[in-house]
């Protein structure tokens, strides 16, 4: 089976790459040497610290084999490729929420950098999947949990 392509941006290569080398040059120096300490409590069949160091270590070695897997995987967008005409991947789009007048802004970017709070949008959200290739003063009806949302998009830029 094909692995998934991983879209991203510059920017969010750029953090999975400062996350990969935080977790491998800090956080296994960090979680090993709590190993050390906790095996020096001896008995290790009832030692919680042992125990919870032993769980993060393997949290972390399969974060890292994750993150390499996304990395491997991914497809950089690059603002050259952003069309202003459609709404695509890497592309910052203005929507009216039609029903209430409200406006907001979202960057659209690959699964793997979707952040809501800093209305980063992923392409598979709800949104992101309505408003793909759609242009400028299109409406769109965005189908989510709560009903239907009709939103018209008011500017696409990069």
């Amino acid at each position: 089976m094909a692995e998934k392509e991983v879209i991203l941006t510059q920017e969010g290569l750029k953090k999975l790459e400062e996350e990969l080398e935080n977790l491998k040059s800090v956080k296994r120096r960090e979680v090993a040497e709590r190993i050390k300490i906790a095996i020096g409590y001896g008995d290790i069949s009832e030692n919680s610290e042992y125990e919870d160091a032993k769980n993060e270590q393997a949290f972390i070695e399969g974060r890292i084999i994750t993150l390499e897997k996304m990395l491997r995987n991914a497809r950089i967008i690059n603002s050259e490729e952003v069309d202003i005409n459609t709404v695509s991947v890497g592309s910052i789009v203005t929507l009216k929420d039609m029903e209430f007048g409200d406006t907001v802004e979202y960057t659209i970017v690959g699964t793997a950098e979707s952040d809501p709070l800093q209305n980063k949008i992923s392409n598979e959200s709800p949104v992101g999947k309505a408003i793909l290739g759609k242009k400028k003063g299109s409406t769109v009806d965005v189908n989510v949990p709560a009903g239907i949302i009709p939103y018209q998009i008011i500017d696409i830029k990069k």
